[in-house]
Parts: C-alpha cells; structure tokens; sequence
C-alpha cells in the first residue's frame, strides 16, 4: 500500500542512513521500525507480589505468642 507521510528531516536521513548501511530499501527499515513499536506494547497486568521466603532461626527470648514482648525485643526495650 502506498502512503504519504509527514516526519522530520533528520529522523528520514537517519532512517535512509540505515537502510544504506544494511543494504535494505528504506521501506523496510519503515516496516521494521513499525513492527517493533506495534508489538512492543506494554501489557497492563497489574501488580504482582514476588513472595521470597528466608531460611533463619528463632532468637533465644523471642515469644511469638506475646505481641507486646515482641514489639519490645524488636525496638530494643528489652
């Protein structure tokens, strides 16, 4: 199909640059150029929580089954 286009001077002397350089028609640098910025799309996936786990052992003192001692060892009351 052919089309008219309007781009900058300096974008079509870089783009006819590389098509020299490769020894391509500039249409396919065109085509090429457009095909990696339509399938480039970002996809919207959302957030995605990445949930690492850590091999460790328990403190001597620590009871998890007290919240307020624990809160204490954590802030250095204790």
């Amino acid at each position: 199909m052919r089309t008219t286009i309007e781009i900058s001077d300096e974008l079509l002397r870089q783009a006819k640059r590389r098509a020299a350089d490769e020894g391509t028609p500039l249409r396919k640098v065109i085509e090429a150029a457009l095909h990696f910025y339509l399938g480039k799309r970002p996809k919207n996936k959302g957030y995605e929580l990445k949930w690492r786990t850590e091999k460790g052992r328990m403190l001597p003192g620590v009871r998890l089954d007290d919240r307020d001692a624990l809160f204490d060892l954590m802030e250095g009351r204790i």
